[in-house]
């Protein structure tokens, strides 16, 4: 198995150096050369089996001989043995036709523990079997931070720095950060927003010297990992709901395109999904792109569903590159149109997308009603980002085809606008219950390159 980057201008990597390398060095993201496909006796054998068995089968062709079958499954049953519930990822039943999964039962509570305790486990083997160390830089626009610091704490050969935007996420998704006391986790609060996070987690990585230099690896949505670690639960879930035998549709709420873009590969493998749905806040462009064919940036503004506030989700970039038929010089030139703030998608490849993608959006009292109304006919306490996935989803659906809503957080992480809405405040599961009170460790940095690469090597250099 091989990985090729989106822009046609990068070597061919295995499975695990794609993984280590995160970022192409011409500036695009790695995805398989070739996607595996599974036949509907392969889907059908996966009825009845754990969420770590299901993970096996449907992650195993992607890896190549990068890990033996045993060294893999282990690797699996590591990652998710800290999950607080043993299907790993439920579905609860909101209708007729509608499911919620819920994906918030990992170590912090939102659904980026499914992949990030994977590629933990994954970074800890491949490093210690190559005798190396390396620096992990994240950007986060709240739960990718607090999930990559519990999957990498503690650990010898890594130094982990998440840069996440002051004061533009929520206190609980703020203090996951900032309260891990282990010497190799750095969590760095940058003036700006999420966009401006992601663009300087870019710049290092074009920035070769300091790339080097630092062994620098990525574990945002751009580690081609994280994506495959996300396609095992639209798997685990439609197997749940009769696939292959029956179609199921899936509503994502979205930001940087990579939950929603493993659906795709679990489509292109061969589950049988009918719709999948870009659910979006109001900072609306994948929605405003799907309606007009035109991408254009219409700056940030801070909502209470924070994970979604982005203008430049990251992993649509790799869809383009399918909607292009594999044409690396034309998504090179749509992203460079992109870095002046705007770029127009062709019409072929306009009309690939809109086969592949329905969308939808969410004002800030539309997520509110959603959290209320929901709370009052079914009893259930959604996030900010699973209501507007929920609002979108209840506009879409079908008498004949199930619709999953992926519930990518726990209420409790956003307890001040789940209060607002529905007036009780969500509570922190046990293990959490004291996270308020533990101290805090962060650092604010200006949004400037060198100062943060000035900051990251000195903090390496003094370990």
């Amino acid at each position: 198995m091989k990985y090729i980057s989106t822009r046609g201008n990068a070597p061919e990597l295995s499975f695990a150096e794609a993984m280590l390398t995160g970022l192409a060095r011409d500036g695009g993201l790695y995805v398989p050369k070739k996607i595996p496909t599974m036949s509907q006796d392969d889907i059908a054998a996966l009825a009845g089996q754990s969420y770590e068995d299901i993970a096996f089968h449907v992650m195993k062709p992607f890896i190549g001989d990068c890990f033996t079958d045993e060294e893999f499954k282990g690797i699996i049953a590591r990652a998710y043995e800290g999950f607080r519930h043993t299907a790993r990822a439920p579905l609860v039943q909101m209708g007729p036709n509608h499911y919620l999964l819920e994906l918030f039962h990992g170590p912090t509570l939102a659904f980026k523990d499914f992949a990030m305790q994977l590629i933990g486990q994954l970074f800890q083997f491949e490093l210690e079997r190559r005798k190396e160390r390396v620096t992990i830089v994240g950007a986060t626009s709240g739960d990718t931070g607090s999930a990559a610091i519990e999957a990498f704490r503690g650990l010898e050969n890594v130094d982990v720095f998440i840069l996440f935007p002051h004061g533009r996420v929520s206190d609980i998704q703020r203090k996951q950060m900032t309260t891990p006391d282990d010497a190799n986790v750095h969590a760095l609060a940058l003036e700006g927003d999420f966009d401006d996070c992601q663009a300087r987690l870019k710049d290092m990585f074009n920035d070769f010297d300091f790339r080097d230099g630092v062994k620098l690896a990525g574990v945002n949505s751009i580690n081609w990992a994280r994506v495959l670690a996300q396609v095992v639960y639209y798997f685990s879930s439609a197997v749940s709901l009769g696939a292959p035998h029956r179609k199921v549709s899936f509503t994502v709420p979205t930001g940087n395109f990579g939950d929603i873009f493993a659906g795709f590969i679990a489509k292109q493998m061969g589950l049988p999904i009918d719709r999948l749905v870009i659910a979006t806040n109001q900072n609306d462009i994948l929605h405003r792109t799907m309606e007009t064919g035109a991408c254009t940036k219409a700056g940030v503004t801070p909502s209470i569903s924070p994970s979604m506030d982005i203008q430049v989700s990251s992993n649509f970039e790799r869809a383009l590159f399918f909607a292009y038929e594999k044409d690396g010089d034309a998504v090179s030139k749509l992203m460079e149109d992109f870095a002046d703030g705007s770029f127009t998608i062709s019409q072929g490849a306009m009309e690939w997308l809109r086969e592949q993608f329905d969308s939808g959006r969410a004002s800030e009292e539309e997520t509110k009603a959603t959290i209320t109304s929901e709370y009052a006919t079914t009893g259930e306490v959604l996030c900010p980002h699973t209501a507007v996935a929920v609002k979108v989803a209840n506009e879409n659906l079908s008498t004949e085809t199930p619709m999953i809503t992926l519930a990518t957080a726990h209420p409790a992480k956003f307890p001040d606008a789940v209060e607002e809405a529905m007036g009780a405040r969500p509570v922190l599961p046990p293990h959490m219950a004291d996270l308020m009170e533990r101290e805090e460790r962060q650092c604010k940095v200006p949004n400037q390159l060198a100062l943060l690469e000035t900051i990251i090597k000195d903090r390496i250099a003094a370990r």
